[in-house]
């Protein structure tokens, strides 16, 4: 697609975003994620407060963005990057709420799968419903980095809703259908990619458990999820 950039909600000249992108709802967890893990960042986006920035990661080049509340904020920034900045790959690091038992606060969820309430995928017209997957090979070098490192995680089916405050209760239900944690952007990011022939992931730690009560507080949200980051980096490995 012909590179009209600047748009209306990213601000960076061709070139300056990177072909793989870290994407985080927080901007400010965006900002203190380039600021303490890129060399040199250099910001390229500030456009409604949305911080974006450019560096390297052991060589890497790299750019961290956050994408904002759910699935249309998530949708338009990433469609944007996929089809008019040539990004290639988007990983998506964020918080979830868990749904499975065994899951507790700071555990990582790698999302194989995004069941959703949202009607992001009726835009293309499919015959039938279309499962919003992430990108085998990310998942794959996510998991090997996770065991690696050993740290806690969990990989398969999670659930994207676009109501943060439901007037019907639904995690019971889904969590019986093996669902492990609720988040609010994973399908608009799988079906920009599979629509644009491009790669994406979703990996999120466990901010609170919806079952047992335990919660982290937002400044924890912002700065002390580096497992997830460590698992994140090492796709670029």
């Amino acid at each position: 697609m012909e590179h009209q950039t600047p748009t209306p909600h990213i601000g960076a000249k061709y070139g300056e975003i990177a072909k793989t992108v870290f994407m985080a709802g927080d901007p400010l967890r965006a900002k203190f994620m380039a600021e303490g893990y890129l060399e040199n960042p250099v910001q390229f986006n500030n456009v409604r407060g949305m911080l974006g920035f450019t560096g390297t990661y052991k060589g890497h080049r790299v750019s961290i963005m956050g994408h904002g509340m759910g699935i249309p904020s998530i949708g338009i920034y990433s469609y944007e990057l996929f089809n008019f900045y040539d990004v290639d790959t988007i990983v998506r690091v964020g918080s979830a709420g868990a749904y499975h038992k065994d899951l507790h606060i700071g555990d990582i969820v790698i999302g194989l799968g995004a069941c959703t309430n949202s009607n992001y995928a009726s835009q293309y017209g499919l015959p039938g419903t279309f499962a919003p997957i992430a990108d085998f090979e990310l998942a794959r070098k996510a998991v090997a980095k996770a065991e690696e490192l050993g740290y806690r995680y969990m990989v398969g089916n999670i659930y994207s809703s676009d109501v943060f405050y439901e007037d019907t209760p639904s995690a019971e239900k889904w969590a019986r259908m093996g669902v492990l944690a609720v988040e609010m952007e994973a399908p608009a990011l799988y079906c920009n990619a599979a629509r644009a022939g491009k790669r994406a992931l979703v990996i999120c730690t466990i901010s609170d458990c919806i079952f047992t009560g335990e919660v982290t507080t937002p400044e924890q949200r912002q700065t002390s999820f580096t497992n997830m980051m460590d698992v994140a980096l090492g796709l670029l490995d």
